[in-house]
């Protein structure tokens, strides 16, 4: 959706009418993801996707009838295998879509906030999805006329909520429910207490600090920014920290790491990446990344350097759970020991911790899966009848 701003902008300057079409549910292998966005106006014009094209059609004509009737629904598309093939998918999928006569305020605030914007900052809208809404089972296709829309609520990266549940104890599960769509960058489709509601995540570019300008840190930030992250270079030595050496950073500052810190404003949603080899620099850094809550935080160095550091750590005064959450030696073990193999294991740690990946390859995760699908054959297999 916040690809979308841009648009969306340019048509309310023209007085354009317009709805959207957004996904709130994919079953099996469905072309897109949850929250992927179709918009389209009066007079015929779309921007956006919800499918890759083989359902677009259908999608816009919902779109139109919900700006007649003025009413919202959630109407379910299958997706076969040909059409699948045809958009470039090797199997189809079902989808979800809830149609909406109107892009709501807090949807594109929210939207040109995490696309830099305006306020800025990452926000979940809550959209109550119609009571009449196909059930969450993929057996069933059926969708009725539909319902108004109902009032969204926002729940911002602080854990603030604009508007209510009815219950402080409904608007706290609400609360963690979209901190964990913020964190994972992910939005989805909730239950709390019999009410089904679509949580759409706009998380704001995500940050990396890398303190040490030295030679990992070069590729490092070119693949940072690759992937969308700001960027951030903190070092003491002003020769290190130069635009000859790093002209695509967003942000170089020279100086004390600790001190860099507060100007910067370390958060939950940023990662920490400490290159220094150097305790007097390194360990101030990690002690003030733990503090801020940063979701990664990895250091460099050797096992025995880590144990060393860990030690001086504690007696600081960091506790065992900051601790745990320390990546030390940092990055995923891909084996390569120069400072660009280096740099994508570091880069590839972030990724993994940012969406709770395992870490692992994909052909070991599907051969677990297969592993554990043929234990469970055989033994249903020894199960006797009756």
């Amino acid at each position: 959706m916040k690809d979308l701003v841009d648009t969306l902008a340019a048509w309310r300057a023209e007085g354009a009418g317009f709805g959207r079409g957004v996904v709130v549910r994919t079953f099996g292998s469905a072309p897109r993801f949850e929250g992927s966005t179709i918009i389209a106006t009066d007079d015929g014009r779309i921007a956006g996707s919800v499918s890759g094209g083989c359902v677009e059609g259908a999608v816009v004509d919902e779109i139109e009838r919900a700006r007649e009737t003025g009413r919202s629904r959630v109407v379910r598309y299958g997706i076969s295998d040909e059409q699948a093939w045809d958009i470039g998918l090797a199997c189809g999928g079902i989808i979800d879509v809830l149609i909406e006569p109107a892009v709501a305020a807090a949807v594109e605030s929210a939207a040109r906030a995490a696309a830099g914007i305006g306020a800025q900052g990452s926000r979940a809208v809550v959209t109550p999805l119609p009571a009449d809404s196909p059930a969450p089972e993929p057996g069933r296709h059926e969708a009725g006329v539909g319902a108004k829309s109902a009032d969204v609520l926002v729940v911002s990266e602080d854990g603030s909520l604009e508007g209510t549940l009815g219950e402080p104890a409904l608007d706290a599960e609400l609360v963690r429910l979209a901190g964990e769509s913020l964190a994972r960058a992910t939005s989805r489709t909730v239950q709390i207490a019999g009410r089904w509601l679509f949580i759409e995540a706009f998380v704001a570019r995500p940050r990396l600090i890398v303190v040490g300008a030295g030679q990992v840190a070069i590729p490092l930030v070119a693949m940072a920014r690759a992937v969308g992250y700001e960027t951030i270079v903190v070092d003491g030595r002003a020769a290190f920290a130069t635009r000859e050496r790093f002209p695509d950073v967003d942000r170089l500052i020279v100086g004390w790491p600790d001190e860099a810190s507060l100007e910067i404003g370390l958060g939950p949603a940023d990662a920490v990446a400490i290159l220094t080899h150097d305790a007097k620099f390194d360990e101030p850094a990690i002690m003030t990344a733990l503090a801020g809550g940063c979701r990664y935080v990895g250091v460099i160095g050797s096992r025995k350097t880590q144990s060393e550091r860990r030690r001086r750590l504690a007696a600081a005064g960091v506790g065992p759970a900051d601790l745990a959450r320390l990546r030390g030696p940092i990055g995923l073990d891909l084996g390569g020991r120069e400072p660009a193999e280096t740099a994508l294991s570091i880069m590839a740690e972030i990724v993994a911790t940012r969406y709770d990946g395992s870490g692992i390859s994909m052909t070991d995760k599907w051969r677990a899966t297969a592993d554990r699908a043929t234990a469970d054959r055989a033994t249903a297999a020894d199960v006797p009848a009756g």
